[in-house]
């Protein structure tokens, strides 16, 4: 699988995310397995298919994190980017309805359960790549054609962001 880039934030987050799995929630799972498999017959024990069934789970989460983070290459703030964005961004723009929208371009693995969060790879992201305030940003989509300007650029966390949940 080719090399995909991640935000510092979102490696550390990913990394956090294998050590609770493989150190708190699979020995957990594990022992309820265990106590749910000494009950005898597996077969009707619900307890032990379900458990079995979120060991699962968990085990092809640690597969999948422990794969990416091999693969992933973490692309940190240059201060080269200040005024026009590119990875890693918190971008605000707004439309001629003076809507406005709020989003963070990161990686693919980042995007997940997270509000406000596009992919570098999503129309949206590459539409704004390079641009600076006040440029205007033509987004071609399934959807159809929008047209944004772009309102403020910043590579720390704005104060009146949106929640990440």
């Amino acid at each position: 699988m080719p090399t995909q880039i991640i935000t510092r934030e979102g490696y550390e987050a990913l990394k956090r995310e294998l050590d609770f799995l493989w150190r708190e929630e699979r020995p957990e799972i594990t022992k309820k397995v265990t106590w749910a498999a000494s009950l005898g017959d597996r077969s009707e024990n619900a307890d032990y298919q379900y458990n079995k069934k979120k060991l699962r789970e968990i085990d092809r989460r640690v597969r999948y994190i422990t794969k990416a983070l091999e693969r992933l290459k973490v692309v940190d703030y240059d201060p080269q980017q200040d005024g026009r964005i590119f990875f890693g961004a918190y971008v605000e723009l707004e439309n001629s309805k003076e809507e406005t929208l709020q989003f963070r371009i990161v990686g693919y693995d980042e995007i997940f359960g997270r509000k406000g969060y596009i992919s570098i790879d999503s129309p949206m992201a590459r539409a704004c790549l390079k641009k600076q305030v006040d440029d205007e940003v033509h987004v071609s989509t399934e959807a159809g054609k929008f047209e944004w300007w772009v309102v403020n650029i910043s590579y720390q966390k704005p104060e009146n962001w949106l929640s990440d949940t």
